[in-house]
């Protein structure tokens, strides 16, 4: 039995096969330009795999998403009606909503200003405003595995948490809105918005001009913040540096672009409130990811279901 590799950058690709097949001892992992017999191939591990690449495997049971997002997927117009499992991890969790809560509190407790006066060698102690978390008002988009996680752990930090999903849900201690118009609302009542959302047909853009003009005017950090961590295609750069320079945010922290690498001519590299990172926030330990499909090719095989199988109709 097969177990098909298929992703870009290919010089990871030996990393994750000695991964893979220490997780699967007795299965023989190959990558695209090794298959062979295709009908021996059972299962497709993938990230941003090439074009084609999982194309003509009859027997294909099942693809897996190295990464919690499954959007890289559907860039392939031959892609295989197979069921597709994405990843969903505690270590992974647990390291998105680390960035998260570090990122709130970076902006609650105004560090980019602190960072500029220790440059300028200027010492501040008492013109800096310091609200407190129950005073800053956090909305959530996305409220899945993520986005729940980080809901809890901002809420112990303080923060009064609301949240916004596609459809109606339930969390606790958490504000929850659903549809266009729950999010309009939502915004009214964020200073810091924080997005953990899918990338989808409906979702592609939504960090926009038009959000951003929704989002609160009345909080205690001088205007709202953006934290983005979810999909570099959920946010419109262009509005974002816009609404930098109008006041309507007023801060951001970014994860994730909608090129990546983030090119070098890229006005965010060097905004003074904005801060970057290299789509590092939920980096998961290999490990992991590889024990976690190991877990479920043998659940699989033993007859039990498939966890964590997106819904094609819904992108996630």
């Amino acid at each position: 039995m097969t177990i098909l590799l298929a992703m870009t950058p290919e010089s990871q690709a030996p990393l994750w096969r000695a991964r893979l097949q220490s997780a699967l001892p007795g299965r023989r992992i190959v990558t695209p330009n090794e298959i062979g017999e295709r009908t021996q191939t059972r299962y497709a591990v993938s990230w941003r795999h090439p074009e084609g690449a999982l194309a003509g495997l009859p027997n294909l049971r099942a693809i897996f998403s190295l990464g919690a997002g499954v959007d890289h997927l559907f860039s392939d117009p031959l892609l295989p009606d197979a069921p597709i499992v994405r990843v969903v991890d505690d270590d992974l969790t647990n390291r998105m909503s680390e960035w998260v809560v570090l990122h709130a509190l970076l902006h609650l407790r105004r560090q980019r200003l602190y960072d500029e006066a220790q440059a300028e060698r200027r010492w501040r102690e008492e013109d800096l405003e310091q609200p407190a978390a129950k005073d800053v008002r956090i909305g959530l988009m996305g409220l899945g595995a993520l986005g729940q996680d980080a809901a809890r752990k901002l809420r112990a930090m303080g923060f009064p948490v609301a949240g916004w999903s596609r459809a109606e849900k339930r969390v606790e201690g958490v504000g929850c809105f659903h549809g266009r118009e729950g999010l309009d609302a939502m915004a009214a009542r964020t200073d810091i918005l924080v997005a953990l959302l899918p990338l989808t047909p409906e979702t592609r853009g939504i960090l926009d001009a038009r959000l951003f003009a929704k989002l609160a005017r009345d909080g205690r950090l001088g205007g709202p913040i953006l934290i983005n961590a979810g999909r570099g295609g959920l946010q419109v750069e262009a509005d974002i540096v816009a609404a930098l320079e109008s006041g309507a945010l007023q801060a951001a922290s970014l994860d994730v672009f909608e090129t990546e690498p983030l090119p070098s001519n890229s006005p965010l590299w060097r905004h003074p409130r904005v801060y970057v990172s290299p789509h590092c926030a939920a980096v998961s330990e290999p490990e992991a990811v590889t024990r976690n499909i190991a877990a479920q090719i043998a659940a699989y095989e033993r007859g039990e279901g498939l966890r964590h199988v997106i819904d094609r109709a819904l992108g996630y």
